[in-house]
């Protein structure tokens, strides 16, 4: 059995549903591409949102019973969504002039109002855990609306807001990268990027880019190949200690007697006639 994966914000988690309606019965195998969007009912009410995967019940995460979707979406709706999305500057100034009065320490990065017009989900940043009760109250007397505030990372407001890369290009969390992962510190060590600095090896987030990540399977996999920092290696020339390796090229810098060499490194040994060293 498939089932389709859903998602409503570019913040938000995904969620799946039986690629089913149950308005509609005449519906086609196209309906339910990747890309189209749907029209649902959630627990927090009806909402539109467009199918990111289409996958086997087994690679799913959630395992409860799944619910049919209510119909695609059609022109209208969608003019209809982007109608309400013209009030959203008011939201946010208002917003952020109500949580300015309880002095709360927040970053409001966007707003969405769901598909049935019950609903208002802020999304907002902060540097430590915020009490927000009275500000939702404040709200939802003002919009007359049932209100969520929704606490992302900076990641993510990178991902919502955009913006382009030191290579040129738009960010990849905004312009195709789906899930963002974790970068770590040992990706740098096993890059050798060490030199780069802190303000060259982060993103527009602040935190490391995540294209830290696209190549590190290769890395590892070169460096399980190679020796150790320091181990001592024997050579023609003299006995070495490996100074500096580099996992792409498989290549090992020895210093032997003061001298820096470097030796491709094959098959568990130096190589040191008849190699090439990769360009």
């Amino acid at each position: 059995m498939q089932v389709v994966k859903i998602q409503f914000h570019i913040a938000d988690k995904e969620y799946y549903f039986l690629p089913e309606f149950s308005q509609n019965s005449s519906y086609k195998e196209e309906d339910f591409a990747v890309g189209k969007k749907v029209i649902v009912e959630t627990e927090l009410g009806i909402d539109i949102g467009v199918i990111v995967a289409v996958l086997d019940a087994d690679e799913t995460e959630d395992q409860q019973e799944l619910k049919k979707m209510l119909r695609p979406a059609t022109a209208d709706d969608e003019v209809a969504m982007v109608k309400k999305s013209g009030a959203y500057n008011d939201y946010l100034k208002q917003i952020n002039a109500t949580a300015k009065q309880y002095e709360l320490k927040i970053k409001i990065v966007d707003v969405a109002e769901s598909f049935d017009s019950q609903r208002l989900t802020f999304y907002f940043t902060a540097e430590n855990r915020v009490d927000f009760r009275d500000l939702v109250k404040d709200l939802g007397k003002i919009f007359h609306k049932k209100i969520r505030l929704q606490q992302i990372g900076v990641r993510d407001q990178a991902k919502i807001e955009g913006d382009y890369g030191s290579c040129g290009l738009p960010l990849c969390c905004k312009n195709w990268l789906k899930v963002l992962g974790n970068v770590n510190a040992e990706y740098i060590k096993d890059q050798n990027l060490m030199h780069r600095g802190n303000e060259r090896l982060s993103g527009a987030c602040g935190r490391l880019k995540c294209c830290l990540r696209y190549e590190e399977e290769a890395y590892k996999y070169g460096l399980d190949k190679l020796p150790k920092l320091g181990d001592p290696i024997k050579t023609g020339a003299g006995l070495g200690r490996v100074i500096s390796v580099n996992p792409l090229r498989q290549t090992v810098q020895l210093d032997i007697d003061g001298a820096r060499v470097e030796y491709p490194y094959l098959q568990g040994r130096v190589c040191e006639k008849n190699c090439e060293i990769a360009k």
